[in-house]
């Protein structure tokens, strides 16, 4: 009886510590949530004594994706964003932390460096630095790569190309946090398989892809991810301004503004599953896997 008691004494305190945790997603995450989906189905008034909810089933849902030109125009712009910047900074990143994991003079130093665009980025600040001209390189255009890839490469793959150039301060800044999620990977790996892989005459291209890259595979998820949601949370995207500016204009509403968040949020979601397809699933591994046969001694 006392074990039974010491255990239920030990499930008691263990939801006593996550009661907090409980009440603030109810609070700050269920309840917001639940009560977007059933404005995004309603039209939404507020009159003196309160708000009035109308039901209009699908028919935000269809205002936004059939009727509104203005959420194409930043869906279109969102989309480039996510598919041009999310593979260049996992690249960059990934690049950039292992140059900072070399070891090179004034190492701590040069990584404090890179992390300060974080704080840049964050806030209003971006959105002031980006309209002074800050977030584009001044002259670029003028920079013979750039003038032959506009000028004697396929439109189709200029563009996407471009596209990163014309935009690679905003990329590098964004890199700050996957650097450090890059790094802390890099040093909790096993430097006996280098050693042993160097015994056996790997060069170090291989190396690079046969170790370094599978193991830092769980971390490009983890940055993918991370990416996505800073990206789609930036000031700078065009979807956020969208929900915000439609929830006091007449023409729109709560009701369009909830709309274009539930199809927000779908969208998000179908990019956070493919990077778990590309990065997030795990090799079974066949040796483990096959029955153990009993060893008779």
């Amino acid at each position: 009886m006392s074990a039974f008691l010491r255990r239920h004494q030990r499930q008691l305190a263990g939801l006593l510590f996550v009661t907090p945790w409980i009440i603030g997603f109810a609070i700050f995450t269920a309840y917001p949530l639940v009560t977007s989906v059933v404005y995004s189905f309603s039209r939404v008034t507020f009159p003196l004594d309160g708000i009035m909810l109308e039901p209009v089933g699908v028919a935000n849902y269809t205002n936004v994706l059939m009727s509104d030109p203005d959420f194409k125009l930043a869906l279109s712009t969102y989309l480039t964003q996510l598919v041009c910047y999310v593979p260049m900074i996992l690249v960059f990143s990934c690049m950039l932390a292992l140059l900072l994991n070399s070891p090179i003079r004034l190492r701590k130093l040069v990584r404090a460096i890179f992390f300060l665009p974080v704080i840049i980025v964050s806030g209003p600040v971006l959105a002031s630095l980006s309209q002074m001209g800050a977030a584009v390189l001044l002259g670029l255009e003028d920079f013979p790569v750039y003038e032959f890839i506009h000028r004697f490469v396929p439109p189709a793959v200029a563009m996407p190309i471009l596209y990163v150039f014309d935009n690679a301060v905003l990329i590098l800044w964004f890199c700050g946090v996957p650097i450090l999620i890059f790094l802390s990977g890099l040093q909790k790996m096993d430097r006996s398989m280098y050693e042993a892989a160097m015994v056996d005459g790997a060069s170090a291209w291989q190396k690079f892809w046969k170790l370094t890259i599978p193991t830092l595979k769980p971390f490009f998820f983890l940055n993918g991810v991370f990416s996505v949601v800073e990206i789609s949370m930036s000031t700078q995207n065009p979807i956020i301004k969208l929900i915000k500016d439609g929830l006091f204009q007449i023409t729109r509403g709560f009701g369009f503004s909830a709309a274009v968040t539930m199809l927000y949020f779908l969208i998000i979601l179908v990019s956070v599953l493919i990077l778990y397809v590309l990065f997030g699933r795990e090799k079974r591994d066949i040796v483990a896997a096959q029955p153990r046969r009993a060893v008779k001694s």
